[in-house]
């Protein structure tokens, strides 16, 4: 397996469509695939925000494109936990399942049409590796970190962040949108940390 970040972005990608098209193709397999899938969309998505989106903003100036994906991430991601919650043989679920479905898709297909092509544009091969073992790092310290607080795909809102330390990137967003705080889209999990506390206070 090739080790650029390019390279791992979309070996995840056709990962999670194999695991769509499993659910719609095998109802049987929703009780492993659903959960399976939403914790590998939300591992991938938190470690994209953290290091390829900033370096996106940065290197290839694809500042409203990545608050873009940041947003349909957000999307797919509440869709996701959604259907968790749902009767599995219901005809509700049926169709939130294929409009998450449909919401992921769209989002892989723009994201490896235009970020992953500026993406390749903007560093050289050493630099795509060096970003893809952040990129992996940080995806398995999501996905080992949901194992171990036993995530279901809904973030308790007392069970603290990575390593029992705070909230949870999603619990910080999720205040700075209540708050009005705005760019929070693409703010890195420290950034938004400092915001909400400055909008709590007033500042």
């Amino acid at each position: 397996m090739a080790d650029d970040v390019i390279e791992m972005i979309k070996t995840d990608h056709r990962e999670l469509d194999r695991l769509l098209e499993m659910m719609q193709k095998d109802k049987g397999s929703r009780p492993l695939a659903l959960p399976l899938a939403v914790a590998m969309l939300e591992a991938h998505s938190r470690a994209e925000e953290e290091y390829v989106y900033p370096v996106l903003v940065e290197e290839a100036g694809e500042k409203e494109e990545t608050r873009h994906a940041t947003e349909e991430h957000h999307e797919a991601e509440r869709l996701g936990r959604r259907l968790l919650e749902m009767d599995w043989e219901s005809s509700e679920f049926e169709q939130e399942l294929e409009k998450w479905i449909g919401a992921v898709r769209h989002h892989v297909e723009e994201e490896e049409q235009d970020l992953l092509t500026a993406l390749g544009e903007a560093l050289d091969s050493g630099e795509l590796r060096r970003l893809g073992l952040r990129f992996a790092g940080q995806r398995s310290e999501e996905l080992a970190g949901k194992a171990l607080r036993g995530d279901g795909g809904e973030a308790g809102s007392s069970g603290g962040g990575r390593n029992g330390g705070g909230p949870t990137r999603d619990e910080l967003y999720a205040k700075a949108r209540e708050l009005g705080v705005e760019g929070r889209s693409t703010m890195r999990k420290d950034e938004l940390e400092e915001r909400v506390r400055e909008a709590e206070a007033g500042v």
